[in-house]
């Protein structure tokens, strides 16, 4: 089947009519997921019940992530798992390029029962990818006021895959899936707007411990860490940006990248404009290389070699102590003891990401000591960037480390990426959401393991 592009005028149609017919809540409500940093593969993972009976399930955050998909060969029984049949309305959204089972006599608008909708299951950590048939089983959320966990919604149903066992592989321990909140339309964000009436905007909290959660917030703010700080306002915004080609590790043909790019204009260290070559960071719309895109997959941020070689210049520049020898996969180290320590953590030259803006405004991802130097000892830090090599599909890959104890706020709806900077400098940090005694539980109150 080839893929079908959907326009957006007819897709905001659609969901239009199924909002104004469903029963659900009003838009303005958001709704709560847990993220805790695994510690031997710095991976993201987040907890959903999903199934009948509810069962809890750990998976993987990928940012840009096209859709859940989970290990199905091991295990899973649902009494509510259906297939998605090829040729309806969700199949088509997921551009999916391939029908499977059989697909005699199926076309639009007369689907097969027994022609299911199938794609591309990919694995972003061990860069693998499979067929999957994608089907539908309920999941259910935590809502929230924004300052506290609320009650679970009724369990709905939402488009997932499934995946042999061999698919996991590098994933953190327990793990059985990716859970994908890319800008597409089977991802979590558009499917929640199907289910639950939740807004198309993420508030992405995460946390630099290992021990306390961060968070993802999934609709309006406000969102609010101890002591009392609701860290959605005064956000700086920036425009989403679209890359057409897909930058996935697989993809059919035609289809548009799910992860969120952002227009970064330049780079300074200690406020000094670092040389690169600024066609680097525009996104190339014939082959989609280029530009800058948010990650939670890589633990740190990864930039085409000739920007990485500048900066780390730029920074030995400005930061004129003695190194000691590097360890892999970071080239800049130095004695932790030789650092000063700050609110905001070791005193090291600040690095600024200026980003587009609008109206002549030139908002600034700022990335102070504790987003870019990495504690790889008790006693060695490293600047926590990392070689992406020549020709990259992507210039700059902002990872994990680099965000952690800032809230990223991602709103699809109108087109843009708000940045808190850190956090640190408020005086929270995002393991300070008020999970209360429901954290480590699932909906019947059982503890995950």
């Amino acid at each position: 089947m080839a893929s079908t592009h959907i326009p957006l005028s007819l897709f905001l149609t659609l969901l239009l009519l199924f909002i104004s017919s469903s029963t659900a809540q009003p838009v303005k409500r958001r709704a709560l997921l847990p993220v805790t940093k695994d510690a031997a593969t710095k991976q993201y993972v987040t907890l959903i019940n999903q199934r009948t009976p509810l069962v809890p399930i750990k998976l993987t955050v990928d940012l840009g992530g096209r859709f859940i998909w989970v290990d199905c060969q091991n295990g899973y029984v649902s009494s509510t798992l259906t297939p998605l049949i090829c040729d309806t309305l969700l199949c088509r959204l997921s551009h999916s390029g391939a029908c499977d089972g059989n697909c005699t006599g199926s076309s639009p608008g007369h689907p097969n029962k027994d022609c299911t909708c199938s794609h591309l299951a990919y694995n972003p950590v061990s860069r693998t990818s499979t067929g999957t048939r994608l089907n539908e089983d309920v999941i259910t959320i935590q809502d929230t006021d924004g300052l506290k966990p609320g009650p679970y919604l009724k369990p709905s149903k939402v488009v997932f895959g499934c995946a042999d066992t061999s698919l996991l592989k590098g994933l953190a321990k327990g793990v059985k899936g990716i859970a994908g909140f890319g800008n597409g339309y089977v991802a979590i964000p558009n499917q929640l707007i199907f289910r639950f009436s939740r807004p198309r905007k993420i508030g992405l909290c995460l946390s630099s411990s290992i021990n306390s959660p961060g968070v993802i917030f999934i609709g309006e703010g406000p969102y609010v860490l101890l002591p009392n700080i609701d860290v959605s306002k005064n956000l700086l915004y920036t425009p989403l940006l679209t890359n057409p080609i897909s930058t996935a590790g697989s993809s059919f043909g035609g289809e548009p990248s799910t992860d969120y790019f952002i227009g970064v204009k330049s780079i300074k260290v200690n406020g000094d404009l670092v040389p690169i070559n600024n066609l680097l960071l525009e996104i190339n719309e014939e082959n989609g290389q280029g530009g800058t895109k948010i990650s939670t997959i890589d633990p740190h941020t990864k930039l085409e070699s000739s920007i990485y070689k500048a900066l780390v210049k730029a920074f030995v520049h400005s930061l004129t102590i003695p190194r000691v020898k590097k360890v892999a996969p970071f080239e800049m180290c130095y004695k932790s003891s030789s650092l000063p320590s700050t609110r905001v953590g070791p005193g090291v030259p600040n690095i600024e990401f200026v980003l587009q803006g609008k109206n002549g405004e030139t908002p600034s991802f700022i990335i102070s000591g504790a987003n870019s130097m990495v504690a790889v000892t008790d006693e060695v830090l490293c600047l926590g960037f990392v070689n992406g090599g020549e020709n990259p599909t992507t210039s700059i890959v902002i990872g994990g480390h680099q965000i952690e104890d800032n809230l990223v706020q991602i709103d699809i709806d109108n087109k843009r990426v708000g940045f808190s900077n850190s956090l640190l400098f408020q005086q929270t940090t995002c393991a300070n959401f008020n999970f209360g005694s429901t954290q480590g539980q699932d909906v019947g109150g059982r503890e995950i393991v």
